[in-house]
């Protein structure tokens, strides 16, 4: 299985891929997607182009997007959901179902606690991917959130062959 993270975001939007063979998680590529243009619809564009690049690029498999937080702002809300859109959109475009985490999930899955930091969820990820090259906080928590999917698909596949023996 090879699982596609997504952390969302407008201006960069974070990227990491890890293939899972049973218990063995092995990091593949990460990276972050920056958005350009002068208006939204030149940049939610240039994100969606982007996704696409990575995700001909690696093939992956499954896909793995973080829900987001309700802001104070509800301008700054309604905007990080449009790019939340292009990452649910662009694999979806592939043909690839995409699961969705709340980012406490994420957290307590990856680090243990549900409140962690950024450093602390780094660390872990670090941990888990021996050897991998972190692109900056965005791309460490997109591994993070591919991580956390990787331990929920596989106890879900788990729970649902122990059902079809019963």
């Amino acid at each position: 299985m090879r699982v596609l993270g997504i952390d969302p975001g407008l201006r960069r939007m974070g990227w990491g891929i890890i293939d899972v063979k049973g218990n063995k998680l092995t990091h593949i590529a990460n990276g972050v997607c920056c958005s350009q243009g002068n208006d939204l619809a030149a940049r939610l564009l240039s994100l969606f182009g982007q996704m696409e690049e990575v995700l001909t690029t690696w093939h992956p498999n499954q896909a793995a997007v973080e829900n987001t937080f309700i802001n104070k702002d509800g301008v700054s809300s309604l905007k990080l959901a449009q790019a939340r859109a292009i990452a649910l959109l662009a694999p979806k475009k592939f043909g690839i179902n995409v699961s969705e985490y709340a980012p406490n999930k994420v957290k307590k899955t990856v680090v243990g606690i549900g409140h962690a930091d950024k450093q602390q969820i780094s660390h872990m990820v670090q941990l888990q991917l021996p050897g991998v090259q972190i692109n900056g906080p965005d791309s460490s928590d997109a591994l993070a959130i591919a991580i956390c999917h990787s331990y929920h698909s596989v106890s879900n596949n788990r729970f649902q062959q122990a059902l079809e023996k019963v």
